[in-house]
């Protein structure tokens, strides 16, 4: 037991003890039903933040909308930086589990299988590597298991108006309503292309009153209509542009 400890305890295995105990204490948690395995990156659902029924989960103003917006980015970053490993398609809890835990398993094997401060130094990039591999095989199977029918049925949306709720929309935040083919409501991620953001401050000159309009038509702000025009599955969102509210649903369908 001594020996194992001072394994466990020692360079380079104690880099990734900590870690290990950490990842135990959260899928205790999971187990126990405090938790869900989406904390960083989960179903489809989750990441476009899209909430069906009555438009349940709405937030109005641009205030609370920018903490959700940042908690999206991080969540992205992560899922960013695990898919350019080959490791995406998976929840991230999940994938940082399995790496973990893998490279505390090689390092532990190694420093016990190795003698000299020269070989243990040796031991740590290739339990990196170890654990990068086992993860890349786990996940490959797993990524059926946590593959949402949900998401196959986001470019559902594409096509359809929506509604505006958060103060402003720009190419890097922005949340709309909009009613799917069977009625339901759902709140999601939406972007405008920064070439029809109107750029604040523009020099007034004699075409002024021309240009107020045309950014009056194009700045998408609370209560504006919109329309889906295609979806980003890497940043799982919609981008939308000004819709004409002749061709919108009648208003009370959208509460």
């Amino acid at each position: 037991m001594g020996e194992f400890l001072d394994v466990a305890l020692g360079f380079p295995t104690a880099l990734f003890t900590f870690s290990l105990l950490v990842v135990a204490a959260y899928w205790t948690l999971v187990l126990l039903g405090g938790l869900g395995t989406d904390v960083l990156g989960g179903a489809a659902d989750a990441d476009t933040g899209a909430g069906i029924g009555g438009g349940a989960g709405a937030m109005d103003g641009a205030g609370a909308m920018d903490g959700a917006g940042a908690e999206d980015a991080a969540d992205g970053f992560v899922a960013e930086r695990l898919a350019f490993l080959g490791l995406g398609g998976v929840p991230a809890t999940v994938v940082l589990s399995l790496l973990i835990a893998l490279a505390w398993f090689a390092a532990l094997t190694g420093s016990a299988l190795s003698d000299g401060a020269v070989l243990r130094t040796l031991v740590l990039p290739a339990a990196l590597a170890v654990a990068w591999f086992g993860t890349r095989l786990a996940v490959l199977p797993l990524r059926r298991v946590f593959q949402s029918p949900a998401a196959a049925s986001l470019r559902d949306f594409v096509g359809l108006p929506c509604v505006i709720r958060t103060g402003r929309v720009g190419p890097d935040f922005g949340q709309a309503e909009v009613i799917a083919a069977d009625g339901s409501s759902a709140i999601v991620q939406v972007r405008q292309p920064a070439m029809d953001v109107p750029v604040a401050g523009a020099a007034k000159d004699a075409m002024q009153d021309a240009a107020n309009d045309a950014a009056a038509g194009a700045g998408l702000t609370a209560g504006s209509k919109a329309l889906i025009f295609d979806f980003d599955p890497g940043g799982r969102f919609f981008w939308v542009m000004p819709h004409d509210a002749a061709f919108d649903p009648p208003e009370d369908t959208l509460h």
